[in-house]
């Protein structure tokens, strides 16, 4: 097998859920129900990772979809609430991190990921500094699943597909992974990757999270 590589997923992989205060800000700026504001909130997001619309872009043109009447402040706003609501970390698998990395393993962070919430991760978090590779999916104007956002990292980290694990909290990204050659396990829990880590017999190589 010879695992030479981790490659994680940053949203509810590396991150922890959405901060439940970010998200009432939303709201509240918006004054739409959680299921209008779902409603539209996910129609442009795949553009804005992929770098098509900027933070600001993005809610703009959300606010307009959505027939609200919102000033230039309140948009602002809008963009600054939402980039706090993904700015949250998983503590047990930065843990993780760290004890593949003293293996002498390298690691990366691929991410779907927009301007304005990478940003304020830029600013949150020291740890992004730890990770080896770094792929922002806005940057290169596309997102997973593309395959050739996994064929950058891959190559970023000097690796081939099948030295490298990758950890994801959708599947389709995982399957795109697997058919390009490389191990993939679906993230849930820590308690689950724990248990998919020893069912597949990566423990040999890897520390348990």
């Amino acid at each position: 097998m010879g695992f030479r590589a981790v490659v994680f997923d940053y949203g509810m992989v590396l991150s922890g859920p959405q901060d439940p205060t970010a998200y009432a800000a939303l709201l509240r700026i918006t004054g739409l129900t959680a299921e209008r504001f779902e409603e539209f909130y996910w129609v442009d997001r795949h553009a804005y990772d992929e770098g098509k619309l900027t933070g600001s872009g993005f809610w703009q043109k959300t606010v307009r979809d959505a027939g609200l009447n919102l000033k230039k402040a309140d948009i602002e706003e809008l963009n600054l609430w939402d980039a706090r609501m993904w700015t949250t970390q998983n503590d047990a698998m930065l843990a993780w991190q760290r004890k593949i990395k003293r293996l002498g393993i390298l690691t990366a962070i691929l991410s779907n990921m927009g301007d304005s919430v990478h940003a304020n991760m830029e600013r949150e978090f020291d740890w992004l500094s730890r990770f080896d590779v770094l792929v922002w999916s806005y940057q290169l104007r596309m997102a997973k699943p593309d395959p050739a956002i996994y064929r950058h990292v891959l190559k970023e980290l000097g690796m081939q597909a099948g030295e490298t694990l990758f950890i994801d909290d959708r599947q389709a990204n995982i399957e795109v992974a697997r058919a390009l050659g490389m191990k993939g396990l679906l993230f849930t829990t820590v308690a689950q990757l724990r248990t998919d880590l020893i069912a597949h017999g990566y423990d040999a190589e890897l520390p348990l999270p």
